[in-house]
């Protein structure tokens, strides 16, 4: 009997969720009007989305060409700075050299003057020990010297 009522139980089971998969549910005019609608949005969606791509391509080309005129200024400043030091490099050498030129003459002058002097010095030393020489056999001589303190 056990096994009766269970081989029925488990029928009645079947049967029942059979019934539930048999079932067919209608395609009304309704829901293709659904779908229609549905499909209308979508376009209008993928419509929108392709605008979007094509104004996110508009602005990456915009900064290509800001990124392409940054390039452009920043190689204008680095030829601006190369100028710059070579025409500093320029006038630096050229004060260089000038004052180099303008001081030879100058030193030369300067060298011969130092001799002529070394010159008049010794003769002027010997001058002046001949003086001393005289001063020791005529006194007014010597006086001379006493005045001027050079013996």
């Amino acid at each position: 009997m056990k096994k009766v009522l269970l081989i029925f139980i488990l029928f009645v089971m079947f049967s029942i969720t059979n019934s539930g998969y048999c079932k067919e549910v209608p395609f009304t005019l309704e829901d293709r009007d659904r779908i229609i609608r549905m499909e209308a949005k979508l376009s209008e969606i993928e419509k929108r989305f392709e605008q979007i791509d094509k104004r996110f391509e508009q602005i990456d080309k915009r900064f290509e060409q800001i990124d392409k005129r940054f390039e452009q200024i920043i190689t204008f400043m680095w030829m601006l700075v190369a100028i710059f030091t070579g025409i500093t490099s320029a006038t630096i050498g050229f004060a260089i050299w000038d004052r180099r030129t303008m001081i030879k003459p100058f030193e030369t002058k300067t060298r011969i003057i130092e001799e002529e002097i070394n010159r008049d010095r010794e003769k002027l030393n010997s001058v002046v020990e001949a003086f001393r020489n005289l001063a020791k056999t005529d006194e007014k001589v010597a006086e001379v010297l006493k005045r001027l303190n050079l013996l």
